[in-house]
């Protein structure tokens, strides 16, 4: 089984910031994609970045060149700072990993808690 601990969300003014972290735990023989959704009241569950093990990023274009997604490896753990936040950032944000749990077997999907992010004045 793996566990992920989602934290760093919080209520900030328009234009702050806020840094998320997500910290997998378990029986993780390697871990491939690290991303980060966001699902607002009432919307459907989108994709907000992506990291690869090798450290490749995509982002969604609403957030683009606002958030930096990143990850420490030997902390099992990804980040997502966002900058710039805007009201409409308001939402649930989850992650979610892809890993392996043994050397030879198939990869498994595990989602977090979710974590409560507010933009508001």
């Amino acid at each position: 089984q793996v566990q992920l601990v989602e934290s760093g969300g919080g209520l900030v003014q328009p234009g702050g910031s806020l840094k998320l972290s997500c910290a997998a735990s378990g029986s993780i023989v390697n871990i491939y994609n690290m991303e980060w959704y966001r699902q607002a009241p009432g919307q459907q569950r989108e994709l907000v970045a992506v990291i690869s093990n090798g450290g490749r990023t995509n982002y969604a274009d609403s957030v683009k060149g606002r958030v930096t997604m990143s990850r420490d490896n030997a902390k099992n753990t990804a980040y997502l700072q966002m900058n710039s936040l805007k009201p409409e950032d308001t939402a649930v944000y989850y992650c979610r990993v892809i890993v392996r749990t043994t050397t030879s077997g198939p990869t498994y999907s595990y989602w977090g808690q979710g974590t409560q992010v507010t933009v508001s004045s």
